[in-house]
């Protein structure tokens, strides 16, 4: 979700990126900053995202920026295709006919 997340929106802060998610799910999904940081921590280390400070362009606050790299961007194609499948599989077993239930 954070790699779709800097995908689609280009670079975000940590908050930003929570809120996105959040709104997207129709706030069924509450993201933790206990758990956000420590991911955009792990992601940076792993090379699928870069960051670098910035300021708020409301504020005058210095905040860290979090953008896609190429190497990100593999892996977000490559965790699409995972996904895929058992949203597959999951579509086909609930549109079949019959089956006992």
């Amino acid at each position: 979700m954070v790699l779709k997340t800097l995908d689609v929106l280009g670079p975000q802060h940590g908050w930003g990126i929570a809120r996105r998610i959040e709104q997207i799910s129709g706030d069924l999904l509450a993201v933790n900053q206990g758990t956000l940081y420590p991911l955009l921590l792990k992601l940076e280390h792993e090379g699928s995202i870069a960051s670098e400070w910035g300021a708020h362009r409301k504020t005058t606050a210095a905040l860290r920026f979090y953008r896609l790299t190429a190497a990100g961007r593999k892996q977000l194609q490559a965790e699409t295709r995972e996904w895929s499948k058992p949203r597959r599989f999951i579509a086909r077993f609930f549109q079949s006919q019959g089956g006992g239930f």
